[in-house]
């Protein structure tokens, strides 16, 4: 990859089939996601198009001419008493990962989203034994707040859930507007 910088930009429909290939690998292949059909780019568009319409980032990280990873924040839950706690997700592309495109998205969503109304971002890791992602986060101000033993069963074998949460903004030291 050498010194190949980092760009981390808003999605564009033109990202749609990398953002497919991406999750389907991990869909298939990996623990990261409990989907265990790989969705289709029209189901993905319809995803970013959900994500955006409710005002929300979907980021794509370039490195050189490729598209290698992708990161959104979506509602944590849909009830409303859930309203200003987000929950983000991000994705590398195999052979990109290593290499800071992870920790450079993420920074770019806590950044975007801090400046919403939002007030809790919340990581929901598949599998205790993710420690790429469970680090990425505690360097970027998340603590560990629970995992769910053996929620998931994927690939053959029960998968715990991580949750990890950090403040956006006033977090919970003032009321909303």
């Amino acid at each position: 990859m050498g010194d190949e910088a980092t760009r981390v930009r808003d999605a564009v429909a033109a990202d749609v089939a990398h953002i497919q290939a991406i999750y389907a690998r991990h869909v298939l292949q990996g623990l990261a996601s409990f989907e265990e059909v790989a969705p289709d780019s029209a189901e993905i568009a319809a995803r970013m198009e959900s994500v955006r319409a409710m005002g929300l980032p979907w980021l794509v990280a370039e490195r050189g001419a490729s598209v290698a990873g992708y990161a959104y924040a979506a509602l944590y839950r849909t009830r409303s008493g859930y309203r200003y706690t987000l929950e983000d997700s991000v994705y590398v592309r195999e052979g990109f990962t290593g290499h800071g495109i992870g920790e450079a998205l993420l920074r770019a969503l806590i950044e975007r989203c801090s400046t919403g109304r939002w007030r809790q971002m919340v990581a929901v890791i598949g599998d205790s034994a993710n420690v790429a992602s469970i680090g990425l986060h505690r360097k970027l101000g998340f603590r560990h707040v629970g995992t769910l033993d053996a929620v998931g069963f994927k690939l053959g074998r029960w998968v715990d859930s991580v949750f990890m949460q950090r403040p956006l903004g006033d977090g919970g030291t003032t009321l909303p507007e």
